[in-house]
């Protein structure tokens, strides 16, 4: 859905979306299982910064709740992840800023979101949103085992034949080195 600010020039805009699966690309672990309903308003702030000098800024506040699936960290399995949440942002034209050289920001500016000449992707700001809102890491149970390096099984489901301390051969000049060294 684009939002534009020629839309809420006269009125806000209320919306009420239903992103379907796959419609949004995530990240390659994480997967949306089944609709992810978005419903907020979409508001115009005309900000004034001298004469004739108005900037059309757009507020954002939604909220969203589905479901996802999280590869886990160590075992790769998927992961269910229940999801809600709720943003209220400000967007600004990209151009707005736009001044050659460098300048500093205040800590206001720095909570600004910019949009493109056409609009607001509201697909965009969701997903950067979910993003945002998933752990760093998951894991399946606090105490996965993983995968074995070597042949790759899953530890917690079985076990592998695999040697269980491998050596690093730069060792082995030591090996016997234990046995000879007296107390």
């Amino acid at each position: 859905m684009l939002i534009t600010p020629l839309q809420l020039e006269h009125e806000p805009l209320e919306f009420a979306e239903n992103i379907a699966p796959g419609v949004l690309d995530y990240a390659p672990d994480v997967q949306q299982i089944g609709p992810l309903p978005v419903t907020g308003r979409a508001d115009l702030l005309l900000e004034n910064r001298g004469h004739n000098d108005v900037v059309n800024d757009i507020r954002l506040r939604a909220s969203y709740t589905g479901n996802l699936e999280v590869l886990c960290a160590r075992c790769v399995e998927p992961v269910p992840f229940p999801l809600e949440g709720s943003f209220d942002l400000i967007f600004r034209p990209q151009d707005a800023d736009a001044e050659a050289g460098e300048r500093a920001i205040t800590e206001d500016e720095t909570e600004i979101g910019y949009y493109d000449e056409s609009g607001l992707l509201l697909e965009d700001v969701v997903r950067e949103q979910v993003l945002l809102s998933l752990p760093a890491r998951t894991l399946c149970t606090p105490d996965c085992k993983g995968l074995c390096p070597r042949c790759g099984q899953n530890l917690n489901s079985a076990s592998c034949n695999c040697e269980s301390t491998a050596v690093d051969p730069r060792w082995n000049a030591l090996a016997g080195l234990a046995g000879r060294i007296q107390s």
